[in-house]
């Protein structure tokens, strides 16, 4: 049997802000590590895998064409090409996105075991998450769709549940039921019971199975993302989607879509749907108290991160990302420090981080969509420092990327190089530029900026004008193909 890993990468993580940002959601955040969610789940089935009769294959990824690059970038960086990246124009939820990489899975004819895993998801033991894959490849291999319960060790409302019914085989249950999130007392009764797991998330099943399921449970989507599907354009490594075909697929997830209608059905005598019970030290990461549940915690019962110092504080969350951040006096807190952004609430008060960036988006908020350092396909660029007709950058460009090329209708630039090499065109000119050298590139000149060395390629960039935002930009040419009217990416 083949396996084809398929990782969901659609998310936005509200909860988790600010660090967590419309423009860079958590699963592209290293929250635990050096990898960041969406490389640890690349790597959560891989071909190191040694199993005798089944082939692991790199994996599909579905997600938000904004992040398209720093997708790419990030799988790059742990040496992994996947087999795909799935451009979705808009958010349709995890229904379509499981359906697009079933349509993708079968485009060759062939029918491989789907695991559809959401990026941003921490699983604390990996080898008991890869037993329970084997495990679940027997019962999907006999055309059974596969879902799988976290073990729950506590009354926890923020999770669905589902309902196990008899035995199966294997280990495997029957899906009786799948239950919203519970009252804190229904929690109870579910923990009590040892007939509930948390609903992961993650689901298993042959490529055929899902699209004969999605196309019985809901034909709309299933007709929606074989129209966007059948327009699309492969593009190197990503496949664009006909956006005006996938605008009108309904959105919804794979538990409302199929799971919740096919729970308790027969197939040959046997339950349709199982589950696979999972004791893999399982976590959603939703918002900032599932980080100090499953984070290392010292003597005093606190998660720290960064540059911390604390004193007679206990049992809180601190994280810093740029500066010394100091608590005192502090008790079940949590403390997030970004250089544009700091959050402080009780752990009790998480709940209400979503509403705070609701409210902050409705005020037309740049922080609820972007950080300081913000990532682009050559590479990154920090805002230092602004004010009235000026802003100063420190752009970072990647060995051997460049920028568009561009210019610029209200404002002029000044480029200091701090480190590397600097290919820079300005108007007819072409010329390199080295380590403390400068040059200015007036308003309304073409001009690139290029990296041709081996080393990254810093800069210090002084911008003046009139208006200094990112949409004043008329592109000419674009090694990313990126649109060429101008569409804010520098």
């Amino acid at each position: 049997m083949d396996l084809l890993p398929v990782i969901l990468s659609g998310g936005s993580g509200t909860r988790l802000w600010p660090l967590s940002r419309e423009q860079h959601p958590k699963q592209l955040l290293a929250l635990f590590g050096d990898r960041t969610m969406l490389q640890a789940t690349a790597r959560r089935l891989d071909g190191s895998i040694d199993w005798p009769d089944i082939d692991v294959l790199t994996p599909l990824v579905v997600g938000n064409e904004e992040y398209r690059f720093i997708t790419a970038e990030q799988l790059r960086q742990i040496d992994l090409r996947p087999r795909a990246i799935i451009l979705e124009p808009v958010g349709r939820n995890t229904a379509p996105a499981l359906t697009l990489a079933a349509l993708a899975a079968r485009a060759d004819g062939n029918d491989p075991l789907l695991v559809a895993m959401p990026a941003d998801h921490v699983i604390g033991d990996l080898e008991a998450f890869r037993a329970a894959v084997r495990s679940a490849a027997d019962q999907a291999g006999d055309g059974k769709v596969v879902t799988f319960g976290a073990a729950p060790t506590t009354a926890e409302t923020g999770y669905g549940y589902i309902r196990a019914g008899e035995p199966s085989s294997d280990g495997a249950f029957g899906v009786a039921e799948f239950v919203e999130k519970p009252d804190r007392a229904t929690a109870e009764a579910y923990l009590a019971s040892g007939r509930y797991y948390w609903n992961s998330g993650i689901f298993m099943m042959k490529a055929s199975v899902w699209l004969a399921q999605i196309g019985k449970c809901r034909p709309d989507i299933f007709q929606a993302c074989e129209r966007a599907f059948n327009g699309s354009k492969r593009d190197n490594d990503f496949i664009r989607l006909d956006p005006d075909c996938f605008a009108k697929c309904p959105s919804d997830s794979i538990d409302y879509a199929v799971m919740e209608k096919i729970a308790g059905e027969q197939a040959h005598g046997e339950p349709l749907a199982v589950v696979i019970p999972l004791e893999a030290s399982w976590s959603d990461v939703g918002a900032w108290g599932a980080l100090w549940d499953i984070g290392e915690k010292n003597s005093d019962g606190n998660f720290l991160d960064g540059d911390v110092l604390t004193m007679d504080t206990r049992d809180s969350l601190v994280m810093s990302k740029s500066r010394l951040v100091c608590c005192v006096g502090m008790s079940d807190a949590i403390v997030v420090e970004t250089p544009d952004a700091v959050l402080v609430t009780s752990r009790d008060g998480i709940h209400h981080v979503k509403e705070l960036v609701s409210n902050l988006k409705a005020a037309g908020r740049s922080e609820t969509a972007v950080h300081r350092q913000v990532h682009r396909p050559w590479g990154h660029y920090e805002s230092i420092n602004d004010g009235s007709r000026f802003q100063v950058k420190r752009i970072v460009v990647n060995p051997g990327a460049s920028l568009s090329a561009q210019m610029h209708y209200h404002r002029a630039e000044h480029w200091i190089i701090v480190k590397g090499t600097a290919r820079v065109t300005c108007g007819e000119q072409e010329f390199l530029l080295s380590e403390n050298q400068s040059t200015y590139i007036p308003l309304g000149t073409t001009h690139r900026l290029a990296n041709p060395g081996r080393l990254p390629l810093e800069i210090i960039e002084v911008q003046s004008g009139a208006y200094l935002g990112e949409d004043d930009i008329v592109r000419f040419h674009d090694a990313y193909g990126r649109d060429t009217t101008g569409d804010s990416q520098k």
